[in-house]
């Protein structure tokens, strides 16, 4: 069983380790998320285009547009999904007989919970993130929103849209995040087990950690992007251009065909397995060392 010491851990402390290790995480990934946005929503004919074309525009400002949304990204949505997922499973842990680990399908179900709580808690933070990204796209600088940072995207849009444009995309945020949170968390707690069972490596070595959420990024990317896809049109559309989330789908559809909704998946990839490999290394270390080693996150 777990000791007194690592059952002190409390839903608010390892959540700030959460979006500590988030943050900490979004240094280095950030440009791929604003390259990813702009593969969604303008037209590119790949990855390295978006990249070369957004850093001619904007230079290391434009790769970089929108940081201080991706860190109250972490804040909100971030300390949300890491920490509500780790007290779950902590607390189930604790409940089980020495070395009885939760089921898989258990994992997925805490994933799916903590991703959508979070989602809907940083859906403002999402929707700064996707709007102050992808604003160099728009081809007129006229209609270019030219937030200054993520606090100044969040109020404008509130005054001007009304505080319910706060939540404009929030369902497919919702879902997306349900879907990317619950695969990408429970096959890497899943995972990290076995890897050390089979090479000897430690729960939370630097190299199982890698392995593990690798292999969850990629399931994790597949399973959310089309949910991504949609929520990143939606958010960034003018007021009415779409019905819903069905009638951009819908439109993305019969415009594009299916392969829209995977649209970005390779900066997505990209950027979320390192993001990952980052965060959730950083989130078991610092847990670690919070607890001096009593108790860890995933």
């Amino acid at each position: 069983m777990t000791s007194p010491a690592a059952a002190s851990i409390g839903l608010a402390e390892r959540a700030a380790l959460g979006a500590a290790g988030g943050i900490g995480a979004s240094f280095f990934c950030h440009p791929l998320d604003v390259i990813r946005v702009q593969m969604q929503v303008a037209q590119y004919s790949g990855t390295v285009d978006a990249a070369v074309s957004i850093f001619k525009k904007g230079g290391i400002g434009g790769i970089y547009a929108g940081l201080s949304a991706a860190w109250l990204r972490q804040v909100t949505y971030g300390s949300g999904r890491l920490g509500i997922y780790s007290y779950l499973l902590d607390r189930d842990k604790r409940s089980r007989q020495a070395n009885e680990q939760p089921s898989f399908l258990v994992k997925l179900s805490y994933g799916t919970v903590a991703g959508c709580l979070g989602a809907a808690v940083g859906s403002p933070a999402e929707l700064a993130l996707v709007r102050m990204g992808a604003d160099s796209s728009i081809a007129d600088p006229a209609k270019r929103r030219g937030y200054a940072n993520s606090i100044d995207c969040v109020i404008r849009v509130a005054r001007e849209e009304g505080l319910g444009a706060l939540y404009t995309g929030a369902t497919p945020t919702v879902l997306r995040a349900g879907m990317l949170n619950s695969t990408l968390l429970a096959i890497t707690s899943q995972l990290k087990p076995l890897i050390a069972e089979k090479t000897g490596w430690g729960e939370t070595d630097v190299k199982n950690m890698f392995v593990a959420t690798t292999v969850a990024s990629l399931f994790s990317t597949l399973s959310s992007q089309p949910f991504d896809v949609v929520k990143s049109r939606v958010q960034q559309a003018s007021k009415g251009e779409y019905a819903g989330m069905l009638d951009c789908a819908r439109r993305s559809f019969a415009k594009e065909g299916v392969t829209v909704f995977w649209k970005g998946f390779t900066p997505a990839f990209v950027k979320l397995a390192p993001f990952s490999i980052i965060s959730l290394t950083l989130l078991e270390k610092l847990t670690a060392l919070y607890t001096g080693g009593k108790s860890g996150a995933l």
